[in-house]
């Protein structure tokens, strides 16, 4: 059993859920298939989350945008039903409508539960629309599949939009549920799975969400509870680059790389996997691909042990719009292990999250996500005690494998407020 990742884009409209399809015809392998939401509805329903939080009254005009744009594509894929029943509209559309009103139950009266719970119950909805658009568009074309909510399977904590993974029991129920559609040797065909990214279920039988981007993460989930052969994430690439190519105009392709080179690339910034994704893959050598839609008979980028090729391109991760945060001693003496014990806290605390980090022997140094929330409430925390200053919208710029030249290059005309360098990377805060 192998297992297939298709990320928004893959489905972004009714011609990339028909290329899914083909796809998937081209393996003959069963196949366990995690779909992200459609395209940039995660997005949207974060507007409506937001709306309803504060209260705008715009929440159901953003919830009918959503409506619209799905309806859309299931108009185009489905169409009118075999002769003799023209008109009448697939079976998909009342089940649809029936998973929208499951968010117009929750934003009916005013709020009064806390911000990220509401946000895992709203948001989670668009990948049970997509995967279940996805999963009778398949069946309507003769691909036949099973549909799974994934919150069946994958169980975790109540900490919500950043869920932690119960792994002895979700590992369990995967055994025990979705290893039953998946026989050796199947008496028709193949066994294909069509199930959820990015979300589980709390103990309490609450949705529950995985932090952004973690569709990459249910697969790796899933292959390791169901020992998968491998794990194939499809993208609009050609695979992993060493760039991100929208900044750069010479990207290359990383042909076959380690775990520990991914982890490294995912944890600095690199889109294409998310950092959770590579742990439950390394702890079973189950490979990684990461593959074009547009191009699936390419071969794309390997992932598992080896390392031989790890150094032999560099590569590049720009994070923008980050804050440079200093924090030091207002009575100007050292910066110890109690006082970092407690910025550290607040940090935790706040849910602010450091991406570089540097010390001396008065200030403390951080560069952080721009998140004016959360960080109105920590300086706010911080200044009691200490002397903070900060830069805000500056660059983090990672590279791997570098060398003098590829910093001269990629730092031309830029002031550098910080620098880190050790054997393999070096981290640059600009402005």
């Amino acid at each position: 059993m192998n297992v297939f990742k298709f990320g928004g884009a893959s489905v972004k409209n009714a011609e990339a859920v028909k290329n899914v399809g083909k796809v998937i015809q081209l393996f003959k392998d069963d196949l366990t298939v995690v779909i992200s939401a459609m395209d940039k509805t995660t997005n949207a329903l974060e507007k409506v989350v937001d709306s309803y939080m504060n209260g705008d009254g715009k929440c159901f005009e953003y919830l009918q945008e959503v409506k619209d744009f799905h309806y859309q594509i299931m108009d185009e894929l489905f169409g009118d039903l075999p002769e003799g029943k023209a008109g009448k509209k697939h079976p998909v559309f009342e089940e649809i409508h029936n998973t929208f009103v499951e968010i117009e139950w929750e934003i009916e009266d005013v709020p009064t539960r806390e911000y990220d719970y509401v946000y895992d119950q709203i948001v989670s909805v668009g990948e049970i629309i997509s995967t279940k658009i996805v999963s009778a568009y398949l069946n309507h074309i003769g691909v036949n599949n099973i549909w799974v909510d994934v919150r069946n399977i994958i169980q975790t904590d109540n900490t919500h939009r950043d869920a932690r993974v119960d792994w002895e029991l979700t590992e369990k129920l995967a055994q025990e549920k979705l290893a039953l559609f998946c026989h050796p040797e199947p008496v028709e065909g193949r066994n294909i799975i069509i199930t959820q990214g990015f979300i589980g279920s709390s103990s309490e039988n609450f949705t529950t969400t995985l932090g952004r981007e973690g569709s990459d993460f249910t697969a790796g989930i899933l292959a390791f509870c169901l020992n998968a052969k491998s794990v194939i994430i499809w993208k609009d690439v050609p695979g992993m680059l060493n760039a991100d190519p929208k900044l750069f105009s010479d990207t290359q392709k990383l042909n076959n790389i380690s775990y520990r080179e991914a982890i490294e690339l995912a944890y600095y910034g690199a889109s294409v996997i998310h950092p959770k994704t590579i742990k439950p893959l390394q702890n079973k050598n189950i490979p990684l691909y990461v593959k074009s839609f547009v191009n699936p008979n390419e071969p794309g980028t390997l992932i598992n042990e080896n390392t031989s090729e790890d150094s032999l391109i560099p590569s590049y991760i720009f994070k923008k719009n980050l804050v440079l945060i200093s924090i030091s001693v207002r009575d100007y003496s050292f910066i110890m292990e109690d006082h970092l014990s407690h910025i550290f806290g607040l940090f935790s605390q706040f849910g602010v999250r450091i991406h570089l980090m540097q010390n001396s022997a008065i200030s403390f140094s951080v560069c952080v996500d721009n998140n004016q929330q959360k960080l109105t409430r920590l300086i706010e925390s911080l200044n009691s005690k200490y002397l903070v200053k900060f830069n805000d919208n500056v660059e983090l710029l990672t590279i791997r494998h570098y060398d003098n030249e590829t910093i001269a290059k990629t730092t031309q005309n830029k002031e550098i407020l910080l620098i880190q360098k050790s054997r393999n990377s070096v981290r640059m805060v600009m402005k």
